[in-house]
Formats: structure tokens, C-alpha cells, sequence
């Protein structure tokens, strides 16, 4: 299926091909595709990608029984293979992250189809409605790969694979190379923090102090079978989706939201930076997807964006809430001017967005400690 590109949409291939013109300039000269790779200094081997529906690229089509599956349209509307299971229009931020990298799509995990050679550019294990904590997403039904069953599949099927693929005279090496992508705690908050009763509720210091121990054990398993580098993306402004207000009535920012996984984001940080000192050789860095969106919201037209409020597609009703996409149902025609496409996720020019301040920003307070051209040099 090719490309549905609108002469509105412009504005994001424009983006993309001046990140790719500053590629080359510090590539020194070489052009470089999707799938090849980088030279001059900025090669990877691969990618391995975990977390929630910010990332899965399709492993909830194949999970029975789960309510958060992406795989129609307009879901994929820009995607050149059409809807495949992505929570966007087009490409997520993993993909644009890849693709800056000269990585291809990844192929999902669950696919089973995903088995031998195409393992060694990486795996996308994300799944929609999936937290941190093994609880987040029950409300999905049982479609929802945990995060720690995410990295068990990736020890116990994916990594053994890789090794034999590789032929590693030295199996602890085999991951040299190779960075981990994980986007996790967004559903920890929407899909169980803030639904759980007020008054069994745990306090938020308690609970951000569980989350992210959890979290700091979950990428220790990592570093302990050979992953070295690691970029992790902040919880994004969660009571700025339309599904949160609407939840709330509110026609603004739900600021308590907001408030909560602000916390978590600074949180985050400081779990890093001990993880850093524990965990000898490692690299982490962290992409502030919270202020990226929040100034986005702030002054759209900065960026070439109108709409920051409402979904670009026509949402349906599922659980009593309004969060994704109606299939077959409508769809705007500017999508590069939303923010966001259904009632959570972003638009694929969001993501580029995303991508652009995680690889190049020299702000800290975008990207932390340095952003991912470092991390790859």
C-alpha cells in the first residue's frame, strides 16, 4: 500500500529530509537508506523496543481477547504497509527513531514470521495497554504483554536466537552494538493508578517510589545479559489527551494528571543516575517526551501545528471511554497539523518531533544527560 500523502502533509517530509541532510553532514558525505545502517561514527547493529502502545508495532494482533489492537484503518492511513498494529497515522517514535538510525521497520515479536535472520537489525516487543507493573492494562482484557514478560521473551526466545545467528565467540559480547528502546509508565498511571479507589489508593510518593524500583530491576536484567545502552522516554503530559478530559470533563490540561507523572519523569531521573553508578560500562539516556509535547502545545504554530486539542480521527467508544480510532470511521485530511491522531496517541508528525529533539537537542532538559548522536558516536 502506498503512501496517502495530502499536499498539507508536506510539512513532516520536509522535517525528515532535513534531518537527513544533518545526518549526512556528520556522516561525512556517505547517504545512507532505512535499513543500512550509519557510518562515519554513527552505527548501530540494532535496536530492541519495549513498552507500551507508544511503540508496539503490532504484537497485540495476535494476542485473543484484547481490546487494544490498531490494526485498521485509519490506523496506518500513512503507514506504508497500511494498518499493521502502530497507534498512529503513519510511522511511531520508535520508527522514526530507527529510521534515523538507517534501521528497518522491526518486525514484531509475536509475528510468527519473526524467527532466524531478520531477528539481527533488532525486535519490537512493545505492547498497547502494558505498564511497568504486571497489573497495568488488565482492563484491556487479556491482550497485554507485561513488561517483564516483554524482556522474558526477549531472554528466553530472542536473545539465544541472536547469539546463534551471530556466532559469538563471546556470547557476552553479543549485544555490543545494539541499543534498547523502552517506553513504559505511561499506563501505569492511566490504566491503573488513577483508577484504582481514592481510598485504597496508594500515596503518589509510594507508589512512583514501587514504579520505579521496578523499573530499575527490569533494566538490570537487561544490563545482566549484555544490553549496554539504553534510551528510555519520559511519561508524556498524560492529562493532556482528549480521552483523560474527557474522562474529567475538563476542557483544559487535567493538571493533577499532569502533576503525577511529572513527579514520576523527575523521579526517573534520579533513578538513572544511580542505575549509572551501579551498573559499570552502562549508558542511559532520557527523552523528555513530556516538555517536547508541552511546548508543542504551547506555541503549535513553532512547529507547524494547529490542532492540540482534539483527535484527528473519529473515535468509538469502548469501556465507556472514548480512545481510539472508529474503524473505518473518519479521519482529518491536514493530519501533520494534529497533535493528536486518536485519543491518546500521537500523530506521526509528533513523533517526528519527538525523534528530531531525542537526536540532536543539546538541551538537557529535552534529552538526558545527551541525546542519542552521542550515545551512537
Amino acid at each position: 500500500m502506498a503512501r496517502n500523502r495530502s499536499d498539507s502533509q508536506t510539512w513532516s517530509w520536509l522535517v525528515r529530509l532535513n534531518l537527513a541532510l544533518s545526518l549526512l553532514t556528520m556522516c561525512h558525505g556517505h547517504t545512507h537508506r532505512r535499513g543500512e545502517g550509519r557510518r562515519g561514527g554513527l552505527f548501530v547493529k540494532g535496536m530492541f523496543v519495549f513498552g507500551s502502545s507508544v511503540v508496539d508495532n503490532g504484537n497485540n494482533n495476535y494476542l485473543k481477547g484484547s481490546l487494544g489492537k490498531a490494526n485498521y484503518l485509519p490506523y496506518g492511513i500513512d503507514f506504508p504497509f497500511g494498518p499493521t498494529g502502530r497507534y498512529s497515522n503513519g510511522e511511531n517514535v520508535a520508527d522514526v527513531i530507527g529510521g534515523l538510525l538507517g534501521l528497518p521497520f522491526l518486525p514484531a515479536f509475536a509475528d510468527p514470521r519473526t524467527r532466524g535472520p531478520v531477528i539481527i537489525r533488532g525486535v519490537n516487543f512493545g505492547s498497547g495497554g502494558s505498564g511497568i507493573l504486571d497489573d497495568t492494562g488488565s482492563v484491556v482484557a487479556d491482550g497485554v504483554i507485561s513488561l517483564n514478560q516483554q524482556i522474558k521473551n526477549f531472554e528466553a526466545a530472542t536473545l539465544p536466537e541472536l547469539k546463534a545467528l551471530l556466532g559469538q565467540p563471546k556470547p557476552a559480547r553479543a549485544l555490543d552494538g545494539y541499543l534498547f528502546l523502552i517506553a513504559a509508565g505511561n499506563n501505569d498511571f492511566g490504566l491503573s493508578y488513577f483508577l484504582q479507589n481514592s481510598s485504597s489508593r496508594p500515596s503518589l510518593p509510594v507508589f512512583v517510589a514501587n514504579l520505579t524500583s521496578t523499573y530499575a530491576t527490569q533494566l538490570q536484567r537487561l544490563y545482566n545479559v549484555g544490553a549496554r545502552k539504553f534510551i528510555l522516554l519520559a511519561v508524556y503530559p498524560l492529562g493532556c489527551s482528549p480521552v483523560t478530559k474527557q474522562i474529567s470533563n475538563s476542557l483544559q490540561c487535567v493538571q493533577a494528571a499532569n502533576v503525577a507523572v511529572q513527579f514520576f519523569n523527575t523521579k526517573l531521573i534520579t533513578m538513572v543516575d544511580d542505575l549509572k553508578q551501579k551498573l559499570a560500562g552502562s549508558e542511559i539516556i532520557v527523552v523528555n517526551t513530556y516538555k517536547i509535547i508541552s511546548d508543542i502545545i504551547k506555541d503549535p504554530i513553532a512547529t507547524g501545528f494547529r490542532n492540540t486539542t482534539g483527535p484527528c480521527c473519529e473515535l468509538k467508544e469502548t469501556l465507556g471511554v472514548r480512545a481510539s480510532c472508529k474503524e473505518g470511521g473518519k479521519v482529518c485530511a491536514e493530519r501533520n497539523k494534529y497533535v493528536y491522531f486518536d485519543g491518546q496517541h500521537y500523530t506521526e508528525a509528533v513523533n517526528d518531533v519527538i525523534a528530531s529533539k531525542a537526536f540532536f537537542s543539546d538541551s538537557s532538559t529535552d534529552v538526558y544527560p545527551f541525546n542519542l548522536q552521542r550515545l551512537v558516536l
